[in-house]
């Protein structure tokens, strides 16, 4: 089944990684998957959520927006701090994925945020903040001094993510919406660079699939994302590791 934009059903959509972002914050980037962009931002605070004080371990957290244009017809703003559901669900998720690859307790009793806004979506949104998010938490790493450098790096490897689906019957890598909204099975895969799963999220869109799709799936995921990590690695050169 050819797709519309002629990529093969196991090819990625063009990930671009920008580093040269304006902004006070010390991790900076912007990525886009075809026409899926987002705005990733790390800011780094001396001090952890309650629950954390005084137990010698950092934080690393998440919020996610899709801004008012990055949608048509026009998204509303969230208001008076409330978010969406769906929102909700994915700043967990990509606060999860980064934690996966930090270790807390060399990172410190501080807190990184790391902040992702939509400025346009064209399916992947949460995959595409998680792999750029990223960059932006080891850049942040990277502007606290009083990390020892002789000390172990907080960060113990890379982590990306990417979505999946069987569109018309056919397994295929990174869909973007014109195929999200078709497929009968939609899946998000979150892993690392050496390749460890962090998490898996799929289901059956009114739809039902074997151990074999979900396999095909899989495979497919696996190879998208090696794809990404090697990306963030020759990004960040020899900037990584981090310390």
């Amino acid at each position: 089944m050819s797709r519309h934009d002629e990529r093969e059903a196991n090819q990625l959509r063009p990930f671009n990684i920008d580093r040269n972002v304006p902004g006070a914050a010390p991790g900076r980037v912007q990525v886009s998957a075809g026409r899926t962009t987002v705005l990733c931002t790390a800011s780094v605070e001396e001090n952890v959520p309650p629950w954390l004080a005084g137990k010698g371990k950092g934080w690393v957290t998440a919020e996610y927006n899709m801004l008012p244009g990055s949608t048509s017809p026009r998204k509303r703003r969230d208001r008076n701090g409330k978010i969406d559901g769906r929102s909700s669900e994915i700043q967990r998720l990509i606060g999860r994925s980064l934690r996966a690859v930090v270790d807390l307790t060399a990172l410190g009793e501080r807190m990184i945020t790391v902040d992702c806004d939509v400025l346009e979506a064209d399916g992947g949104t949460r995959t595409a903040s998680i792999t750029g998010g990223f960059i932006a938490l080891v850049e942040a790493i990277r502007s606290i001094e009083e990390l020892d450098k002789n000390s172990p790096s907080p960060l113990l490897g890379t982590v990306a993510a990417v979505s999946v689906a069987i569109v018309d019957g056919t397994p295929m890598l990174d869909v973007d919406y014109s195929e999200d909204v078709r497929a009968e099975v939609d899946m998000n895969v979150v892993m690392t660079g050496q390749g460890r799963f962090v998490e898996v999220q799929g289901s059956g869109e009114e739809a039902t699939f074997s151990g074999e799709e979900l396999a095909a799936l899989v495979a497919l995921a696996q190879g998208g994302i090696a794809q990404l990590s090697e990306q963030q690695c020759q990004v960040l050169g020899n900037e990584w590791p981090v310390l």
